[in-house]
């Protein structure tokens, strides 16, 4: 069980302390400003896409799709929450300060950041045919091919 839930708890770490970062750098280097806390986000979401982009990237090559997804879909749910509901207090801040819109925005914003990367990841992947689906066809059929033809006789 630690096998399986570890490395989504430190892919989810990973995601927060990003988070926590970005406000502590608006917080005490620029004093709260609102224009450079949205510059600040928006490369915080840039790089958790592209950590996401990096995940789907390695995972796909050694794992089949159906089983690394869900692991990275809880890991990015449970930085989410955390980044939505425990961020805003780091940077002085409440959850809903600024409104069900904003809140609700973010939450989007996350999310699409999130697939966007992820997608992206696995896109070039099997692009390139180095996924696990195009690695196991390619070997089935050199096994295929391998094998001579047996011959029946009557």
């Amino acid at each position: 069980m630690r096998q399986r839930w570890l490395p989504v708890g430190v892919l989810a770490g990973v995601l927060f302390a990003l988070n926590v970062i970005a406000r502590l750098v608006v917080r005490w280097g620029f004093d709260n400003d609102t224009e450079v806390s949205d510059r600040v986000s928006l490369g915080m979401f840039v790089v958790i896409g592209l950590i996401l982009a990096g995940i789907a990237f390695t995972q796909g090559r050694r794992v089949p799709l159906a089983h690394w997804t869900a692991d990275v879909a809880a890991a990015v749910l449970v930085a989410m929450v955390l980044t939505i509901f425990i961020g805003p207090f780091l940077s002085g801040s409440q959850p809903f300060a600024a409104g069900a819109g904003a809140f609700f925005s973010q939450i989007w914003l996350y999310a699409g950041c999130a697939l966007i990367g992820t997608m992206l990841g696995y896109l070039v992947l099997t692009a390139l045919g180095w996924d696990y689906r195009s690695e196991s066809l390619k070997r089935y059929a050199e096994l295929k091919t391998s094998k001579p033809r047996r011959v029946v006789r009557r």
